[in-house]
């Protein structure tokens, strides 16, 4: 039966809850707020399908990419309301509209991010934009799995570790299942996340959040929360103190500082993330309304990205891993500050004077590092 020891040994994808036969894995949440596994021993017969199915105990080697493209979508009101290139809104659309059923993270009614699925274009809208802190997967995977037995296209689209955590829950290969990553930094908490909306909107009810707001700029993304009534908060990223607290990595969940399925291991089909620092290579392609990376790992998702009406430009891997070295690299820990962050209640208070503890230039640099990969300065 599967018993967490290392916590940075669980990437929560929860596979192994989800594949149980006799329901008796629960999905329980640590007082970092991230999720773990626990079994009923009464209940469990042993049969070991929770250990079969652990990614991370069964991951597969690194991979060298089909091809890579710089890529943004062609409707440029589209591509304003994505992160960077619009090029998921393509890819599912087109399974949409060939009867297939998308999987993406979207916002629930209190504004933490669930797996959730699509079947029509409307459905989509959830899944666009950037959510940084960790999302359930609810029984995604089961959900898929009922879909693909039925010959039902699906795109599954999620973290590297969710990924690998489907690949592996399935134990086999679909020719209609299509599986798309995006390129993870890590997985904030979300109590950390729960706490920071309660302390910023107090009684106020949310009605939006975007973690990558373009209105000035792709590059200088902002912060934008608002309420119906008006805007509770606009900020550029690297003033944001949840965003510093993120790229400072001080509540990540443990497995993203040892995360097992860098460079292409997930088994994904398509990699997605913005490619920082295409203005040094594709300086007339850059428009500053956000550029997609685009790195093909399988001749499935050639062929799709082939059929997409996508304006795009061939570029090696290494001028991508140059702003994007996630794509390789698990963050560094901080192992003092987070203990000091986590050995107090969690709220912005909290995690401004973490990052006022930290040694002079720390957060700066983490910024400026972040800054540099995005290519700010021309």
């Amino acid at each position: 039966m599967v018993n967490i020891q290392d916590k940075s040994a669980c990437c929560g994808c929860a596979a192994c809850v989800q594949v149980c036969p006799k329901q008796c894995i629960g999905f329980n949440e640590d007082n970092e707020g991230f999720r773990y596994p626990a079994v009923d021993v009464d209940a469990c017969i042993d049969c070991g399908l929770c250990e079969k199915v652990c990614p991370i105990t069964c991951h597969k080697g690194p991979r060298k990419p089909v091809t890579v493209y710089a890529a943004k979508n062609n409707d440029d009101v589209v591509r304003q309301q994505s992160s960077s290139g619009g090029v998921f809104t393509l890819l599912a659309r087109e399974v949409i509209s060939g009867g297939g059923v998308v999987f993406g993270a979207a916002f629930d009614e209190f504004w933490e991010v669930v797996h959730r699925y699509a079947e029509d274009l409307e459905g989509l809208t959830a899944f666009m934009g950037s959510k940084y802190l960790q999302s359930r997967i609810g029984d995604s995977y089961k959900k898929a799995e009922e879909f693909l037995r039925i010959g039902k296209r699906v795109l599954f689209s999620g973290t590297p570790c969710q990924v690998a955590g489907l690949k592996s829950f399935l134990r086999k290969d679909y020719d209609e299942l299509l599986t798309v990553e995006v390129i993870c930094h890590g997985v904030p908490s979300p109590l950390v996340w729960r706490t920071y909306i309660k302390d910023i909107s107090i009684d106020q009810n949310i009605s939006e959040v975007n973690f990558r707001s373009k209105r000035e700029s792709w590059k200088r993304y902002s912060v934008v929360i608002r309420s119906k009534d008006r805007k509770i908060l606009d900020q550029p990223f690297y003033e944001n103190p949840y965003m510093k607290g993120f790229l400072s990595d001080i509540y990540l969940r443990p497995s993203c500082h040892a995360c097992s399925f860098k460079s292409g291991s997930s088994g994904s089909d398509i990699t997605l993330g913005d490619f920082w620092g295409v203005e040094n290579y594709l300086p007339k392609f850059d428009d500053d309304k956000g550029v997609s990376a685009v790195i093909v790992n399988t001749e499935r998702g050639r062929v799709l990205i082939e059929s997409l009406n996508l304006d795009k430009r061939d570029v090696s891997y290494e001028n991508v891993l140059k702003g994007n070295p996630s794509l390789e690299e698990s963050a560094k820990i901080p192992l003092r500050y987070r203990n000091i962050f986590w050995s107090q209640p969690s709220s912005v208070d909290a995690i401004t004077k973490v990052l006022s503890k930290m040694k002079p230039g720390f957060v700066r640099k983490c910024i400026v590092k972040v800054m540099n990969f995005i290519r700010m300065r021309r």
